[in-house]
Formats: C-alpha cells, structure tokens, sequence
C-alpha cells in the first residue's frame, strides 16, 4: 500500500486541538529549507523549545518535531526567510485555525507593532502564505493568479472556494445531501461531505452499512447510521479525545515500513501493524521523521543530505504525468474535432432537431414540454427525435447523440456555429497541449539541475555544518545549470532598486503611477525625491513596507544619495545626454495635490511646500546586473548600490544607441559572460533589461 503523504481533512481538525496547547509560546527564528520547508524554532514557558515544521512540497504536513528530529540549518537564509525573522521574531502563536473542513491551517502571530498570519496551502501544489493584519498577502513561496483567487504580494489574500464542512452540517441538511448524490453511499459520504476515501469507507464501516449501496436504495435508516457515526468520530477528534496510531505494512516482528498516521484507531486498518501514540503530533512526527528515511529517529546523515533522489523522482513523476496530460490534451481535442465533422456529416438531421427546438421555445413550450415532444417523437420511431439524449434547461441546450458521442448543442445558434464552438475548443485544447509541452521542458531542466546536484555533492567531501548566517561562495558566471527561482513582488511594476543599506527604493513609469506610488505606497516617515529637471520620476525611498507600520528611520547619507541620483538618472537628464543634474528631497507631508491659488497641477504632478535638501550637481549613473542568488532577476539602479548586489553588472551612459538597441547590447554581453546562455534567455531577456534602462540614449561603458 502506499505511503500517506498528505494530512487529510479530519487530521487538521485532530491537529489544530493539540497545535493550540502551544499558544503563547514566542517566535525565535524562522528558517526555510529549499522551497517548500518552512521551521519556526519557538520557546514556549511550559514546554520548553518547541519546533513547529509546515512542509507543502510533495508531502504536506505541519506539526511540532522533537528537537532531534529537526534538519539542521540551511545555509544563508533566503529573502522570504529573512522576512518571516523580521515579522515574526518575538512575536506570540495567538492561535491555530482549520479553513472550514478544507486542509488549509491558519497560524495568527501577535507581536505590539503588527499581527501576521501563516496560511499554509495543504492541498494540490501546495503554498505557505504570510499575511499582514489587513489580510494582504506580504509574500509567499508560490505565487497563485486564477480567475476565482489570488495569492501574490501586495493582493489580498483569496482563500479557495469553500467546500461542504461536516461539523456544520445538522441531520436534515447531511441527509439532503446524500439524496442529491448520484453513486452508492461510500462514494457520497468521499466526495459530496469531503471526508476522502479512507474515512468515507470508516464511516460506513461503523455505521454497519453497505459500501456500494446505491443511495437511490438508501434511506432514513442509513442515513442516520453514517450520520451518528460522522458525529462520533469528529466530536471525539474535535474534542481531543484521541487514540493515535502508526500503522506498518509489516507484523510485530517485521514491522516493514510506516504507511500511515491517524488521530484514531480505524478499522479499516485493523489488519495492519500499530503502534500506538499519546498525541496525534508525537504520531505525526514519529512518521513523517521517518517517512523518507526509512530509519527509526531519524540518522546525522539522512538530516544533512539533501533529498536528491526525493527531488529526482518529483521531476521524474512530474514529467510522467505532463507526458499523459499531453496525450490526453491530444485525444480531447480529436474528439471536439471528430464532433464538429459528426454535425456537418448529419448536417440535415441536426438541423432538424435544433429547428424543431427553436420553434417549440419560440410558440411558449417549456423545456419539459421539448423533452415530452422528443419522446413521443421516438416512440413513433422518428429518426431525429432517436438521437435526442435530453435537453439541459439550465444552460439551454439540446444534447445529441451521434456515432457514440453525445454532443450538447445550443438551439439559436445553429448547426454551422455549433460546429465552429466545436472546432475553437479544439483549438483551445491544442493551446493547452502547447504550453505543457514548454512545461515539461522546463520540467526536464529541473530534472537535469537536481541531477547534477546530486553529482556535484557526491564528489564533495563531507564538510562540517555550515554557519547559517555565513554565504556560501558559488561563481555562478562558470555555473553549467543555474536554477531560476523567481519571486514576484509588489514593486517589480514600478522603477525600483535597493540602496547599499538595503532600502527599496521606487519610482513612477508615467503620470498614473506617480500618482499611485504618493497617493497609496508613500508613508509618514519616508522620503520623496524629484530631479529639479522636467519629465523626472515622483521616487519615494521607503522605510517600511506597505503593510507595516511606518516609523522613523536614520537613512545613510549613502542611501539619500543614489536614490537621489535615481531621480536624476531617470529623467530627462539623461534623455538629454547631460552627465549630471540637480535634486531635491522633501518629508511626505511636504507634498500635496492642492495647488497654490491661480496655479494648475497636471496629472502626476505635486505642490511641494516647506524647505528642501538639494543633492547639487548629481552625477547620472545607470547599472543593470543579474542576480542569482536568493532569487534569480534582472536589477537596475545607481552602480554603487547594483554592484554589490549582483552576480555581474554592465555600466551604462548616455549615448547614441536607442533603449531597445542598448538592451540586446546587454544581452548578449550577458550571454557572454554566463556559461549557461540558456539562464540568461529565461530571466535577462532584451525586454526584461530595457524596463531597468533610463529614457533616451545608452551605451555600454567599457
């Protein structure tokens, strides 16, 4: 039997009972491992050190790990680490949510200056959301745009659509349920109530029912059964009333190896090995330590090696699965096509039917009465009205059946552009079939990327812990594979870069984001700067994040320095081909969108009031470089602050070469200096650099 790789529904509510003894305990330290890991090392007054793992890759769990059960620390902390160090050190674990019945868990972080949530995503790709007080989303380790949620920077978090929750569900309500199901009652109780296959089958078990009833044969006296034992098992697990286990595939004296973890004795595993636990989070750390490696308590070795050959495999089934997708990408589409040519082929008898369904909707028949029509008409042995399947009154359609296909077709429109929806789903789907096809060619370089990893680690020698604070020195520019690692945040719109002391700094790409950066993104302790030219950038040098409170800083001289020449450099100076210009910066209460009387302030334009520093005769200075490295992006800004932070940089000045000309010109130094040319083409295309580029003339500086 396989491995249980993922915390199911009922689990989360076992869990979050016992995950709220620790409220109160204090935030020391966060740590990321690789890119679905995530470790708050924690302090708590009664127990003592407690370690809280949430992993969302391919395995999916959250739960308190006894300290030798924990990895050792990575290397130097990714940005999103560093993050969580910043909003969540000190902070108090307030308290533990379950999403409704949905295997999403919510742990609210209280602190005196600010609030943040964890979401972590247990479900599907996974995903570990930080949320601000307001609910946006500050960042998370995948970014997430559908038509019915979002989960990126700077948006407000969207939970997925809820699905049915038992625990609220009274008799009458559960019942209508199971009426509405068209399946046997351990598929309804799966799919319809979200208890998922095993405890679908538990419960009917203890009900005393049959699994593969159909439900059209139930009735009150099943219904009631599942539904008294749905109401024990999850009042018992809500109340903490549990009995973990740890089920083997082997027998007391080959105990083989762990295959699941539950908060109670089930009797479908009853024929399975057990050992038993005095909480469901010692259960689940006891299987989930040992569910990689294989060994009891975990080894030094398994804990410092990486998972490569987990990772390799990933990919491998990863690719597998892209691989059936394209095949059935290709199968849907033939389909779609083959039912377009079915109604050009029987054009007349179509016709036919989608005419009489016009006429019978337009003289007042209802869809009742269509479907009564088709049915008389079969008995009489009408050949048009024996390929009717029914009608579907909710969407308005008649569905056909033709050489084994049933075809849902729309009355108003007619047989042609029936046929021509038909051929553009197939044509939707080829698309589709297109961009797994560049999926799993990225698939196969990441394959390709653990791969030699895994190579690479093998010929190393073995090397004591490294300081997590310590970087750990790669040439990435000789680098054969560089993984790209991309993180979008709130800013990347915007002009922007960071200064020598690490402040974000951004700046407006037109009237409308000027506007927007004073009017949403400017706070009370940052600063507002401007080129004393025309046509410059509003650029605000942030001391907080959007999110968070603003509170007053010292900035290095340094700092105001390159963020006035930012202002400088960005606008019409440079357009001009003059070297150096003047700059002035101001507090933000200083700038206002009123206007001194008998005077007009265009879009984008501000009144400032009250005294300025001015930053005389500031040089232009343009940079554009290529990070690697916590995440792989194109920067740009001032060269005394792009220098020091990317892998390799090219200085520009104002010249004769037009943007667009200037930026291939960067590219292909890139793709010169980088031994994998194809990680310059995924992260520093032409267009990508040509955003980090001053208006006007450039050229390389030598």
């Amino acid at each position: 039997m396989d491995e249980k790789r993922e915390l199911t529904s009922v689990d989360l509510v076992a869990l979050t009972a016992e995950l709220n003894g620790y409220a109160g305990a204090v935030v020391d330290k966060a740590y990321l491992y690789g890119d679905d890991l995530v470790r708050l090392k924690m302090r708590d007054f009664d127990e003592g050190r407690v370690e809280l793992l949430i992993e969302v890759g391919e395995t999916k769990r959250a739960n308190v790990a006894r300290p030798e059960h924990v990895p050792n620390a990575p290397g130097r902390p990714p940005n999103f680490a560093k993050m969580l160090r910043n909003r969540l050190s000190g902070a108090n674990l307030h308290e533990v949510r379950q999403h409704g019945f949905d295997r999403i868990l919510e742990f609210e972080f209280r602190r005196e200056d600010q609030d943040t949530t964890l979401v972590a995503e247990l479900f599907g790709d996974g995903n570990v959301a930080v949320l601000d007080q307001n609910g946006e989303v500050v960042d998370s380790l995948e970014t997430v745009r559908l038509k019915s949620r979002t989960v990126a920077p700077g948006s407000q978090y969207g939970f997925p659509e809820s699905r049915v929750n038992p625990l609220d569900l009274d008799y009458e309500a559960f019942a209508a349920r199971m009426r509405d199901s068209d399946t046997d009652l351990v598929r309804t109780v799966a799919t319809q109530l979200n208890f998922g296959g095993l405890y679908g089958e538990e419960l009917c078990t203890r009900a005393g029912v049959a699994k593969t009833m159909d439900i059209a044969d139930a009735g009150d006296a099943e219904f009631e059964a599942i539904y008294d034992a749905m109401e024990r098992l999850l009042g018992d697990v809500k109340a903490g009333r549990t009995d973990p286990r740890v089920y083997y595939d082997g027998d007391e004296e080959d105990k083989g190896n762990r295959v699941d973890v539950t908060p109670l004795p089930l009797e479908e595993r009853a024929d399975l090995y057990a050992e038993a636990f005095d909480s469901f989070n010692d259960a689940l750390d006891d299987y989930f330590t040992n569910l990689e490696t294989g060994a009891d308590e975990g080894s030094e070795e398994a804990s410092n090696k990486p998972e490569f050959e987990a990772e390799i495999a990933k990919r491998e089934r990863i690719i597998e699965q892209q691989e059936g997708a394209i095949g059935n990408f290709e199968e849907q589409a033939e389909t779609e096509r083959q039912r377009a040519e079915l109604l050009y082929e029987r054009y007349d008898l179509v016709d036919d039917v989608l005419s009489t369904v016009r006429e019978a909707r337009a003289a007042g028949y209802g869809w009742d009465d269509v479907e009564e029509r088709f049915e008389q008409g079969k008995e009489r042995g009408i050949e048009a009205a024996e390929h009717v399947a029914g009608v579907d009154p909710e969407n308005g359609l008649v569905r056909l059946r033709l050489d084994g296909h049933t075809i849902s077709l729309d009355p108003d429109a007619g047989v042609e552009k029936n046929a021509d929806a038909l051929y553009r789903e197939a044509k939707r789907v080829e698309e589709k079939k297109e961009g797994a096809l560049a999926a799993i060619e990225d698939t196969r370089e990441e394959l390709e990327d653990w791969k030699q990893r895994r190579d690479e680690w093998a010929d190393e020698e073995p090397e004591e812990e490294p300081d997590e604070e310590e970087p750990e020195e790669i040439d990435w520019l000789t680098r054969a594979s560089i993984p790209v690692r991309k993180q979008e945040q709130w800013y990347d719109r915007f002009r922007w870069f960071r200064t020598s002391d690490g402040f974000l700094v951004i700046g407006g790409r037109n009237a409308e984001q000027n506007e927007e950066i004073v009017n949403k993104y400017m706070d009370g302790y940052d600063r507002f700067f401007h080129a004393q030219a025309h046509g410059g950038p509003v650029t605000v040098l942030k001391t907080s994040a959007p999110s968070e409170p603003s509170q007053e800083l010292d900035v290095p001289e340094q700092s105001l320095e390159e963020a006035a020449q930012f202002a400088v450099t960005y606008s019409s100076v440079w357009k001009d081909g003059r070297g150096a210009g003047d700059a002035y910066m101001v507090m933000p209460d200083q700038v206002s969108k009123t206007a001194e009387s008998g005077e007009f302030l265009s879009k984008g334009g501000f009144a400032i009031r009250g005294e300025r520093t001015y930053f005389d005769d500031t040089p232009v200075g343009c940079a554009v470089g290529i990070t690697c490295e916590p995440s792989t992006r194109v920067v740009g800004g001032p060269p005394s602050a792009i220098e020091g932070q990317a892998e390799t940089t090219v200085r520009l000045e104002p010249g004769k070469f037009a943007q667009g000309d200037a930026a291939k010109r960067v590219y292909r130094e890139f793709r010169e200096r980088f031994a994998d040319e194809s990680f310059v083409r995924k992260v520093a295309s032409p267009d990508e650099i040509q955003k980090f580029m001053p208006p006007g003339g450039s050229r390389l500086v030598e």
